[in-house]
């Protein structure tokens, strides 16, 4: 196998991986950006030996190129199980670890030079993240009104209270808080709340701009 090769397939690998990991970091997932293109990368590198191993010892002794790859993808589950988070009654992380399953196996599609499948995998993940992530959303909020946002509230006594008596004059059920990011001056918290049947988004968005050092980040 060339030296080209080798770098054309990593460099794939390292592409795929990075453009399913774009997604998860803009959603700000424990696993982000550069995870999905290690794993992915660390995929395809152990496809590629599992090729040279078996090409060196080819006619010697029976090797299975496929071994090291099965253990990629059997191993791949402790990275994923520490994506997974429990809160009371809901589980978070499981699309980022289904995520990290799915790249590793890119990676190996692209490190045994399956290019085509590699590419149109990575497509068809990135379009269940992106598209179908947005039908959900929408179906969920049509038939129960529930509504993500995230806001960034100033670190002042009693200001995180303020927001959540607001939702209750309101009417605003919490189905989950998210503290997301602390810092000197500000806290950023992710909401899942569900409206109350004729509120709009807009009414709602515009009652918290009138709370003081309180904005709103989507």
């Amino acid at each position: 196998m060339s030296i080209g090769t080798i770098i054309l397939r990593l460099c794939l690998a390292t592409i795929l991986g990075g453009f399913v990991g774009m997604e998860r970091e803009n959603k700000k997932r424990a696993a982000g950006f550069r995870t999905h293109i290690l794993v992915s990368v660390g995929s395809a590198l152990v496809m590629l030996t599992s090729q040279y191993i078996f090409s060196l010892y080819q006619g010697l002794t029976n090797l299975d190129p496929a071994r090291l790859g099965a253990q990629v993808i059997s191993g791949i589950g402790f990275l994923g199980a520490g994506t997974i988070i429990r809160q009371g009654e809901s589980v978070k992380g499981l699309t980022t670890a289904a995520s990290l399953w799915a790249v590793s196996c890119i990676g190996l599609a692209a490190g045994c030079g399956f290019y085509a499948a590699a590419i149109v995998a990575t497509a068809f993940v990135f379009a269940t993240l992106i598209f179908l992530a947005k039908m959900e959303k929408y179906v969920l909020n049509k038939n129960e009104y529930k509504l993500e946002l995230t806001l960034e509230i100033e670190n002042k006594p009693g200001k995180i209270g303020e927001v959540t008596t607001l939702f209750g004059k309101l009417f605003v059920n919490i189905k989950n808080i998210e503290f997301e990011a602390e810092e000197e001056e500000t806290t950023t918290i992710k909401f899942v709340v569900q409206l109350p049947k004729g509120m709009s988004k807009d009414t709602f968005f515009n009652s918290i701009k009138s709370l003081e050092g309180v904005s709103i980040i989507q």
